[in-house]
């Protein structure tokens, strides 16, 4: 039989302190024989680790030698574990009674945005194992892939499958318990309740749900108390056998100042990749976003003119939408009810085609901050500066997002140029322009007109 996810964590816990065993000499051959190699470990949680035994004797024996099984349990899980030795068939008699899991109920609102479904994922082949892993999750939350990693650029659909999965399991299982928190409101979150020495039930709060959900988890990167407190939370809950469900820009491995131990607790679930759509599905995304505009405009919108948009729309999602929403205001102001043509396309959106073909060569980190300070009216030193001025840090958040979605520039070397930040801050930086693109009209023009200056 396979094993799931967490009975593999819990093999491989068990493994290393077994071989612990065999490599110090601590037992005689006879001894390990006929009392310790069949034991296996069923069950861990944030205090106690569950091992049963395969004859009721043997249960007696091993807990007399706890102090030392406790001190190799709480060596290889970095925490303090107290290990209990049962009869294996006691264990399984007792599975219907209630496991330890936080009596308390959330408060905090799911956060479940409901036009976010899977029946309105485009699924083609650069996100395929991402949305089947995904509708696997949703199906039967915390029994097959735990956590289930989602990784890939900004704008390609992450977030819209994590949606998908809370928005499943509360038509399917409203009993459960499901919370979607960025690792933003995360951090704020935990530092909001440490302030005013909540953190017990913050935590309590999360380890109740029965399905998590956190976008962009290397926001948690040199946010050490954020990550302890993190990691309580993901064992407890994984140990309960909840659902998680994590996203983030790079694959578990390649997260940088994340403590190790959280990254090998992502890395043991399924990690999935979304990569860019290619031209079929973003034509298909576009067909069934002009739907969304209304029956009007799907039948004035012809499929050369989407054809078009997804042909010179080679990036995200994100902007395959910027690009229509741009094609619905100009058909409603300039139209006259006309039917939308491949011309008339062309010419509403020539300037955002201009911007989304920048040539990389042609621009560079200075570049883009210059053109950038000049806009707001500002130097270069002032951007570059820690002053906290709204304006001025409009200005370096703006820069830095430019830096990483035309140059492609790693976190840590966009953190070098403007005066040795933080890179966690450039993370943060970068997630709060892309989220008042989504919501801010006035951000949207000001990055639009920087871009055609950038051109």
């Amino acid at each position: 039989m396979t094993m799931t996810s967490l009975e593999s964590y819990l093999h491989s816990i068990w493994e290393k302190i077994l071989n612990n065993i065999i490599s110090t000499g601590k037992y005689d051959k006879v001894v390990y024989d006929a009392y310790i190699q069949k034991t296996k470990l069923v069950d861990l949680n944030d205090t106690t680790a569950i091992i049963t035994t395969p004859e009721r004797f043997g249960a007696i024996v091993l807990e007399n030698e706890k102090p030392y099984f406790d001190k190799v349990m709480s060596e290889i899980t970095q925490r303090e574990i107290q290990c209990k030795f049962v009869f294996e068939n006691d264990y399984v008699q007792n599975q219907t009674v209630t496991k330890s899991v936080p009596q308390f109920t959330p408060t905090m609102e799911d956060n479940v945005l409901p036009d976010f479904t899977f029946d309105n994922f485009v699924v083609g082949s650069s996100n395929k194992e991402a949305h089947s892993a995904a509708l696997a999750c949703a199906l039967n939350p915390g029994k097959f892939y735990n956590p289930l990693f989602i990784y890939g650029d900004s704008g390609l659909g992450k977030t819209h499958l994590m949606y998908a999965i809370g928005n499943f399991i509360k038509k399917n299982q409203p009993e459960k318990n499901i919370l979607y928190i960025p690792a933003s409101d995360f951090i704020d979150r935990f530092y909001m309740a440490s302030k005013t020495k909540n953190i017990d039930e913050f935590k309590m709060e999360l380890k109740a749900v029965d399905v998590l959900l956190v976008d962009d988890i290397q926001i948690l990167a040199g946010k050490e108390k954020t990550n302890e407190t993190f990691f309580q939370i993901y064992n407890s809950l994984v140990n309960n056998r909840k659902q998680i469900i994590l996203t983030s820009d790079k694959p578990p491995l390649e997260l940088n100042d994340i403590e190790e131990r959280l990254i090998s607790r992502f890395s043991s679930g399924l990690s999935v990749t979304i990569n860019s759509p290619e031209f079929e599905t973003r034509l298909e995304i576009l067909k069934l976003k002009a739907k969304t505009q209304g029956t009007d405009f799907s039948s004035l919108c012809d499929e050369e003119s989407l054809s078009y948009i997804a042909t010179n729309c080679t990036g995200d999602v994100r902007s395959l939408e910027g690009m229509l929403t741009r094609l619905v205001y100009y058909s409603i102001n300039f139209g006259k009810g006309q039917k939308i043509t491949y011309d008339f396309t062309v010419e509403a959106l020539k300037d955002m085609i201009a911007n989304a073909n920048i040539n990389k060569n042609n621009i560079s980190p200075s570049f883009i901050i210059n053109t950038v300070a000049n806009y707001y009216g500002l130097t270069k030193q002032q951007v570059l500066s820690k002053s906290r001025i709204k304006t001025i840090t409009t200005a370096r958040h703006i820069s830095m997002y430019l830096c990483r979605k035309h140059l492609d520039m790693p976190y840590k070397k966009i953190g070098a140029t403007f005066n040795k930040c933080d890179h966690a801050t450039v993370i943060s930086a970068c997630t709060k322009i892309e989220k008042l693109l989504k919501e801010n009209p006035q951000y949207q023009q000001a990055i639009l007109d920087i871009e055609k200056k950038l051109t």
